[in-house]
């Protein structure tokens, strides 16, 4: 639930509220603007916990929250939220797009990449160092290595980095390297991933598990939140249907809906959605359209040998013609990259 101070609340008034919520078992978030004083109240609330609170001194008024999540809900944050990540912003009037390969190969690749990327209008760089595959037999990633390597690159081109982690036992070593924290598809349930992350105090992109709802979604954003973390964006990247012509099916209500729910950036994914090149521009489009902050998309320099994701990664050329594609579209907009 929301808490409404009165313009006349005194400090002290607002200190007793903040301990009756704790003592009942509830977390507290205060915001404190210009005007007014607002407080939320987080966690399973009884139902004559709302009376005794609107009766302490000072309380305009209480609003519940229906939404099982609270800290990501629009109910409790009314505008949206802005989550900077180097000099790229998500969340307000720029398109941030992040690209890069799948996963890390070796230092030619990744610094061809990260150069071209950014003279086409990139802002953050993406690669793998940890890759859980569906086969064990496929490639895992260089780990560590792949971790050193993708901070040097981006020190030489001064793209921030984005890189997956896939345990909780990982996140300090992921974070020394990056500046945005991936929780993929795969664990976007892992729950002591989540709350590791948000321990970590470094912005999280958050993927759409392949079979989550959109409430599950929001409510492992949730988790992270709950943490002090509220540095959060949230990524569609596609959802498994029965359809078998495409890799997943982006889901672009979820992006107007996720907006309409939430005040966090979302943005999405059309490499992961579609697996095919040659869909990325046209879902890259509908995803803009549909209100996205932002894309990710995956870039190699000869993707025909990538070592993960070949058939849905863009070269070079590709990738500049998906940018020059999408600049009608952010015009129409009102936006820019």
């Amino acid at each position: 639930m929301i808490i409404i101070m009165s313009r006349e609340a005194s400090a002290e008034q607002v200190t007793r509220v903040q301990q009756q919520l704790r003592a009942s078992g509830l977390g507290v978030h205060l915001s404190q603007g210009v005007e007014r004083t607002i407080i939320g109240a987080i966690g399973d609330r009884s139902p004559e916990l709302m009376p005794m609170v609107a009766a302490l001194a000072g309380v305009e008024r209480v609003i519940p929250i229906l939404k099982p999540f609270k800290l990501a809900s629009r109910d409790f944050q009314p505008e949206s939220t802005l989550v900077q990540v180097g000099a790229a912003v998500f969340g307000g009037e720029e398109t941030v797009v992040i690209a890069g390969p799948c996963a890390i190969e070796d230092e030619e690749q990744l610094l061809s990449t990260a150069q071209h990327i950014k003279a086409a209008g990139a802002r953050l760089l993406r690669g793998g160092a940890f890759k859980p595959r569906t086969s064990p037999y496929s490639f895992q990633g260089l780990k560590s290595e792949g971790l050193k390597l993708i901070q040097e690159v981006a020190k030489e081109t001064g793209l921030a980095v984005v890189t997956e982690v896939v345990s909780p036992h990982e996140v300090e070593l992921v974070a020394r390297y990056a500046q945005m924290l991936q929780i993929g598809a795969r664990n976007m349930q892992n729950y002591a991933l989540l709350q590791e992350v948000g321990r970590a105090k470094l912005p999280v992109l958050l993927k759409r598990g392949m079979a989550a709802t959109i409430e599950e979604w929001l409510m492992a954003a949730e988790y992270i939140m709950k943490e002090g973390n509220y540095q959060v964006v949230l990524c569609e990247r596609g959802i498994r249907t029965f359809e078998t012509a495409t890799r997943n099916t982006l889901d672009v209500s979820a992006i107007a809906l996720a907006k309409e729910w939430s005040h966090l950036p979302v943005i999405a994914d059309p490499s992961h959605a579609s697996g095919r090149r040659n869909l990325v521009l046209p879902l890259a489009r509908a995803a803009l359209a549909a209100g996205a902050d932002g894309l990710m998309v995956e870039v190699h320099p000869h993707p025909e040998t990538a070592l993960s994701d070949g058939a849905q990664s863009l070269d070079f050329a590709q990738f500049d013609a998906v940018i020059k594609g999408l600049t009608p579209l952010l015009t129409a907009l009102g936006r820019r990259l």
